[in-house]
């Protein structure tokens, strides 16, 4: 992530080195014109120090033919040095222009030399005329050093005058190309000043309206910005919370719609429940009805009817609980043994019921009528309608994690199309055989409460046989555990 600081930090790196290029720049020319200057100057200083000391070693014979002495001797031999010296400095100076020039310098201050060193010669010799015409000699050689010295000069500001305008003209571009970077340093300035506040403020401006939508309640206005720094940090903050409240917003709605819908089911169900216990008064009358001629039957001496009488009032008693409760497998083996024994009655010798039970098993708990309708379908739709009838075995089988309950008949049979429209279409009103749950209804309850589709699987052959087979797990179901043994 790029931070602003760092951004500042580049920024202002970046113009301190363009500035101290600029002055590195123009410190190197200026100081190299210096140099030049100090090059020519020294040139003149050269040439004008022979002068001066040739006039010096004229002086210093003169104070010694005034004075001779040790001491003037030595003066003049000091003076003679650094007219040598000058030459040589003077030497250096040569280039194509002066080189004849020069040369005629050089041999003149050699010349000059020589003269004082006969002059000094003759003059220990006592010899006064050849002395005072050397000192002559060397007076006019010295005269001749001094002209030549300023012809040099001459040709010096002649040859440096080319260079001169050129130095003028340099100072002058550097001035103006000094100032040229000014203006282009300080437009770039206000122009990267202008981007760089627009990178933060655009962000932080696209931040605003965000919230500004935000604190309207609209949270689907996305936030995306493709800075890579802090304010675009705090953009994606800024983008997961409203993705996190339109989310808890939408779950709140959903929980609304919820609590909404089940407050109008506990309605539905109140109304529902008032009618059930209506519906179950006439019911209770039958059922009592039922038990007083079933008593009087029985002290008649008609036992089979009175027994016929017992089943039909049990089997109404058992439908009258309700359906979202649970029972023990036994209830449900009791209340299968009265319906046939009513079907039986009704069927003759045309149905035979054949029961298989593991008494282990018979206290596992299971959903209300769930057997009686399964048997009552195959009596139906399988043994009923065909004329020599048929049989039905049930077999209830204890296994170690479940219970296997077989239903099977030797009746009419079904296609596959009828078998796959029983167990996987959904439950229609008025969807019931006669005690008023229907197949489907049992399919819908089992896989409900177990929460498998396999809990109940179904083969048939037309004509030959259909089988049920129930897989119960010995542990409680978990849709209904709360309405168990209600």
């Amino acid at each position: 992530m790029n931070k602003i600081q760092n951004k500042i930090w580049t920024v202002s790196t970046i113009v301190l080195v363009i500035m101290s290029s600029i002055w590195i720049t123009l410190t190197y020319y200026h100081n190299k014109s210096l140099n030049q200057y100090n090059d020519i100057l020294q040139r003149y200083l050269s040439m004008n120090e022979v002068t001066d000391a040739s006039q010096q070693v004229i002086n210093d014979l003169n104070d010694y033919m005034l004075h001779p002495s040790l001491d003037n001797l030595e003066q003049i031999e000091l003076s003679k040095r650094e007219v040598q010296q000058a030459k040589n400095n003077v030497n250096h100076l040569r280039n194509e222009i002066n080189d004849f020039t020069l040369t005629n310098y050089i041999h003149l201050i050699d010349s000059f030399i020589e003269t004082t060193n006969r002059f000094i010669i003759f003059y220990e010799e006592n010899e006064v005329e050849e002395s005072a015409r050397e000192f002559a000699e060397a007076t006019s050689i010295s005269n001749h050093i001094s002209d030549m010295t300023l012809t040099l000069i001459d040709k010096e500001l002649e040859t440096y005058d080319q260079f001169y305008l050129g130095i003028m003209e340099q100072s002058r571009d550097l001035r103006e190309l000094g100032i040229w970077l000014l203006i282009l340093i300080a437009f770039s300035l206000l122009v990267f000043s202008y981007l760089f506040s627009r990178s933060i403020t655009k962000p932080v401006l696209q931040l605003t309206k965000a919230a500004n939508e935000l604190s309207k309640g609209r949270f689907d206005v996305q936030v995306k910005i493709d800075t890579k720094d802090e304010i675009a940090f705090l953009a994606n903050t800024f983008d997961h919370m409203r993705k996190n409240i339109n989310k808890l917003f939408q779950e709140t709605k959903q929980k609304a719609k919820l609590e909404q819908e089940l407050q109008h089911n506990r309605i539905l169900l109140q109304e529902s429940q008032f009618r059930s216990l209506q519906s179950q008064i006439n019911p209770h009358f039958l059922f009592n009805t039922l038990n007083t001629l079933s008593k009087k039957a029985y002290l008649e001496g008609s036992h089979e009817t009175s027994d016929l009488l017992v089943n039909v009032a049990g089997l109404l008693r058992y439908n009258l609980k309700q359906m979202d409760r649970t029972v023990p497998l036994g209830e449900e083996v009791i209340v299968l043994k009265q319906y046939m024994e009513i079907q039986k009655a009704r069927l003759t010798d045309r149905l035979h019921f054949h029961l298989v039970v593991d008494e282990e098993c018979l206290a596992v708990p299971i959903p209300t009528l769930i057997l009686q309708p399964l048997i009552e379908n195959a009596v139906i739709h399988g043994i009923e309608p065909k004329e020599e009838g048929g049989a039905i075995w049930v077999r209830i089988k204890d296994y170690r994690e479940q219970v296997k309950i077989e239903i099977e008949d030797n009746g009419m049979g079904m296609e596959a199309e009828k078998m796959e429209q029983l167990l996987n279409s959904k439950l229609k009103s008025g969807d019931s055989t006669s005690t008023g749950i229907g197949f489907r209804n049992v399919v819908e309850r089992l896989r409900l409460y177990y929460g498998f589709d396999e809990v109940i699987k179904m083969e048939s052959i037309v004509g030959s046989f259909t089988k049920i087979v129930l897989h119960i797990p010995k542990q409680n179901g978990g849709s209904n555990d709360a309405g168990t043994n209600r």
